[in-house]
């Protein structure tokens, strides 16, 4: 679970690929799996490099020497539709009749599937599997000569999530979809115009945040010309004008996990809204404890909300490594289950003899809760009592995220003693739906503005067949937790 994708786009700046790798720098913890750019000149002259790995792996000085021009789109991935590798790593160039464009897509399109096999009929060659290449197949299609008429007649034929950037010989364009299910904000950098996936890119960058992509909206950024004079406008147009735009549906999980914190998103703080998480987690379930410990990164904010409120003292229990890369060797037969310890270490000096309350953002397959816990045991701890700043997850996303089916998470079809049993803490506790969107914003409410279908089963949209069934119940390995 927990992945997904990062867009970044500038225009109008003398060093348009060295902003972008700063941006993208910003956005990589939404996609480590590989990043790529998209240049065009004053010429109208594309440039592309897009490669498997980091931002910092990917883009070498000598990389970024390569993509000139004065606006560039960039992307980084970790693949939520179609497989991992190459041919999936965006952003996608395409060439047509009217030019070339190219396309980097946060989201995953629920109707993909259909859509292709429509287009496959009609005679259209895919060369991968990622949902985002349907959209340039479609624009390949378009009855218009200009690029956002083109992108107006592609996107409402498309169903489920997207935040999208494009560019074109002269233009940038970022568009979002009709629920605003994937954030998108645009801003200034001095004369230049930026777009980014999260806010957190733009003070990287010391950039001024203007305002979010508005849901169903595109946002055209286009270069001018007078003579050898080139200047950019901004202009701004809904891809479907004349239809009651849907309620918006941001996705919640965005403030619970994958946002960094120090992001806004819809003009609210991450960082507030995972703070306000942990304290009313504190309220809804209370215990007796001597130290309040995250786990990092994400639980970092809440469990400071979470000691806050209950007077619980606060204490760095366990260490996260920075180093550890996409793959690593792993001992067969000497060290069992040491992924988790390449990533977390427990800080003995601050669990030894303690009763430890634990806060993460969320459970999936409980398999990761249950190693933590039997660390953070071994490193002396007298009590372990696990909170989770969010719901029981209990139903797969299909907006962009990549989660376990429905049989492979662990609240989908199991009592909460049943997990806490299987996790092995001496207690577990969930934050309420109630408390969740009260901290986000929304409490009081009738239309909360939010997607929170991983905790509830209620898809704001149509997914199509077999992806809402019931689930067999799998068998767990039940360890007592002395």
């Amino acid at each position: 679970m927990r992945k997904m994708c990062g867009v970044f786009g500038v225009a109008d700046h003398a060093e348009a690929a060295n902003i972008a790798y700063l941006g993208m720098h910003a956005l990589q913890h939404r996609g480590q799996e590989s990043a790529g750019m998209v240049s065009v000149d004053d010429a109208g002259r594309f440039y592309s490099d897009r490669r498997m790995g980091r931002v910092g792996e990917v883009f070498t000085p000598e990389a970024l020497a390569r993509l000139p021009g004065r606006m560039v789109i960039g992307h980084v991935r970790y693949s939520t539709a179609g497989g991992s590798g190459l041919e999936n790593a965006q952003p996608f160039v395409v060439s047509y009749r009217h030019g070339q464009v190219a396309v980097g897509h946060n989201g995953n399109l629920t109707n993909a599937e259909a859509l292709r096999d429509k287009l496959e009929h009609e005679g259209s060659i895919f060369r991968s599997t990622s949902d985002t290449e349907v959209i340039v197949q479609l624009l390949a299609r378009a009855p218009h000569p200009e690029l956002a008429d083109r992108i107006a007649w592609v996107l409402p034929q498309l169903e489920g999530a997207f935040s999208l950037v494009f560019l074109a010989e002269h233009e940038l364009i970022a568009a979002r979809d009709q629920n605003g299910f994937r954030p998108l904000c645009i801003g200034r950098m001095g004369e230049a115009h930026v777009v980014a996936s999260e806010s957190c890119a733009f003070d990287l960058l010391g950039a001024r945040v203007e305002r979010e992509v508005a849901p169903g909206e595109m946002v055209v950024i286009s270069r001018l010309f007078s003579g050898q004079t080139a200047s950019y406008a901004l202009s701004s147009r809904r891809f479907q004008p004349d239809v009651q735009p849907p309620p918006r549906r941001a996705c919640v999980f965005e403030h619970v996990y994958f946002a960094r914190p120090d992001s806004f998103i819809d003009q609210r703080s991450v960082y507030q809204s995972r703070l306000q998480m942990g304290r009313l987690l504190a309220r809804e379930h209370a215990t007796s404890a001597d130290v309040v410990i995250p786990v990092p990164d994400s639980g970092i904010a809440a469990a400071i909300g979470y000691a806050q409120e209950s007077g619980i003292d606060y204490a760095l229990g366990l260490v996260r490594s920075h180093y550890v890369g996409r793959t690593f060797i792993e001992p067969q037969q000497s060290i069992r289950h040491f992924g988790v310890k390449l990533k977390l270490a427990p800080v003995r000096a601050a669990l030894e003899g303690k009763r430890v309350v634990v806060v993460d953002d969320s459970i999936v397959r409980g398999t990761t809760s249950r190693k933590i816990v039997k660390m953070i045991r071994e490193a002396g701890a007298k009590e372990v009592h696990l909170r989770i700043s969010s719901p029981p997850t209990t139903h797969p996303c299909y907006f962009g995220i990549d989660t376990p089916t429905r049989a492979e998470l662990l609240a989908s079809s199991h009592t909460l003693e049943e997990m806490r049993t299987f996790v092995t803490s001496d207690s577990l506790a969930f934050l309420s739906r109630e408390g969740l969107l009260r901290a986000v914003g929304a409490s009081g409410k009738a239309d909360s503005g939010f997607c929170d279908a991983c905790f509830t089963g209620n898809y704001p949209i149509r997914l199509g067949p077999g992806r809402t069934g019931e689930v067999e119940r799998p068998t767990l390995q039940v360890v007592p937790a002395s």
